[in-house]
């Protein structure tokens, strides 16, 4: 059975996928969960995410915008980091998780799909998100 975390860890793959330029993730979003064994309950928590990153992910790519140093910029950052925060931020900002899951969450997935800068960064940035909107 699939953990919470392993269904963050197919919403990161499939938001990567998308953003590389796999338009045809959302019609194969149910497949792509089911190949990972990820069913049921875990499922529909997994399209919840992808769909309301999808969703609010104007407004999350420019609270991300808004936080990165001056010298830096959205398009520079590393695309699995990139989906990392969107979850992150969605997160924080649409459920009702606490908001310190919610980074917990995606310093635990950045260990596995990324570097440990890439945990550092993730870290500050989604606590200036989440203590800026509490």
């Amino acid at each position: 059975m699939a953990t919470r975390t392993q269904a963050r860890t197919a919403v990161i793959q499939m938001l990567y996928a998308l953003d590389l330029g796999n338009n045809d993730m959302q019609a194969q979003a149910n497949e792509y969960l089911d190949e990972r064994k990820i069913k049921g309950q875990k499922a529909e928590f997994a399209l919840n995410l992808f769909n309301g990153v999808l969703k609010n992910l104007e407004k999350i790519d420019e609270m991300i915008t808004n936080h990165l140093s001056k010298d830096w910029e959205f398009d520079r950052l590393d695309n699995v980091d990139k989906e990392i925060l969107r979850l992150g931020v969605y997160e924080i900002l649409f459920t009702d998780l606490p908001y310190q899951v919610a980074i917990n969450e995606s310093i635990e997935i950045a260990k596995l799909l990324s570097t440990s800068q890439s945990t550092k960064f993730i870290n500050g940035m989604l606590d200036k998100i989440a203590k800026e909107t509490e």
